[in-house]
This record gives structure tokens, C-alpha cells and sequence, in this order.
């Protein structure tokens, strides 16, 4: 029963993918016996550009808050509270967008709305900013990927990867 579910699933997300819409996908990891668990839905490049001036996600907005997926917006929740980049995060469910008026210097943003479509963004709603450390990727990244990643002892790091774009922010299990 397992084997048909994971092979109906995968089926799903091939034809998506042949459709051109964006996958639901999920990270999740476990950092001090803590479940931390992100849901989006992938994008992916398909010949676009995507951010700067132009491009599908644009810095030249006055509110540039990218709602980091497509679709729904990206949740996130935690069993634990969390210390997420130096902002404190109670266990809860929350959304994230990311600040990219600075394409070199994003800024995860934890917002306390939830359960919306992932382009209303209510600014007064957020928990907190905190900057995210940047590289770039050896080759670009054609489709969306967040990972959650466990560091032991209680730490780890939530990293999104897109386009030519690598941003993270470490996570400390309070």
C-alpha cells in the first residue's frame, strides 16, 4: 500500500512538472528532537528571468516581499521555540516571504499570519526580519528548493536555493 501511495505521488508531481505548475513540496528535519517543517510549492526557472528589475520577482516594488514559493503561501511550523538568525520564534505555524529589495542581501521575514494565498503580505503582521547569509551556486538552480538541516546539538540551518540566489540563516533549538 506504502509503494502504490509513493508511486501515485511521484506520478503527481511528474505532471505537474509536464504542465508547468509548481509543485507542493515540504522540508522537515528534526534539531534537538524538534520537528521543523516547511511547505511550498516549487517554482521553477523555465527560461525566465526571475529576480531583478524585469523580472518575476522584482526589487524596484515598494514592498518587495517575495512569498518565497508560488501559490499558497510558505508555511512554516515548529514543535520547539527557536532562536531563527537572532530572532526569537515561539513554537507555532507561521508564513515566511523574504525581503530581496537588496538582491545580495535578503532578509528572511517570519510573518505570524497564516492559511492565506501567498501574495497577501501584511507587513504588521510580521514576528521579525533577519538577514540571510548569501553565495551564489555553481550552476543555477532551475527549481525552487528549501532545505532544513540539522547541525547537532540543537542547531541547524534553513537554506533557499533558486536561480543564480543562495540564502541562509542558522537556527538554534531553544
Amino acid at each position: 500500500m506504502k509503494t502504490a501511495f509513493k508511486c501515485a505521488s511521484a506520478l503527481a508531481v511528474v505532471a505537474q512538472l509536464a504542465c508547468g505548475q509548481s509543485p507542493s513540496m515540504e522540508a522537515a528535519t528534526t534539531i534537538g528532537g524538534k520537528t521543523i517543517t516547511i511547505k511550498y510549492s516549487a517554482p521553477s526557472v523555465r527560461g525566465r528571468q526571475i529576480f531583478g528589475d524585469g523580472g518575476l520577482v522584482s526589487h524596484d516594488r515598494t514592498y518587495p516581499a517575495w512569498r518565497a514559493g508560488a501559490n499558497r503561501a510558505t508555511s512554516f511550523h515548529t514543535d520547539a521555540d527557536l532562536d531563527v538568525g537572532g530572532l526569537n520564534v515561539p513554537a507555532g505555524d507561521y508564513t515566511l516571504f523574504v525581503w530581496v529589495k537588496d538582491p545580495d542581501a535578503w532578509q528572511l521575514i517570519i510573518n505570524k499570519q497564516t492559511g492565506q494565498w501567498g501574495l497577501t503580505y501584511k507587513e504588521d503582521q510580521d514576528l521579525g526580519r533577519v538577514k540571510m547569509a548569501m553565495s551564489k551556486p555553481p550552476a543555477p538552480i532551475e527549481t525552487l528548493k528549501y532545505t532544513l538541516a540539522d547541525a547537532g546539538g540543537g542547531k541547524g540551518k534553513l537554506t533557499i536555493e533558486w536561480e543564480n540566489h543562495v540564502a541562509s540563516v542558522p537556527i538554534v533549538v531553544k
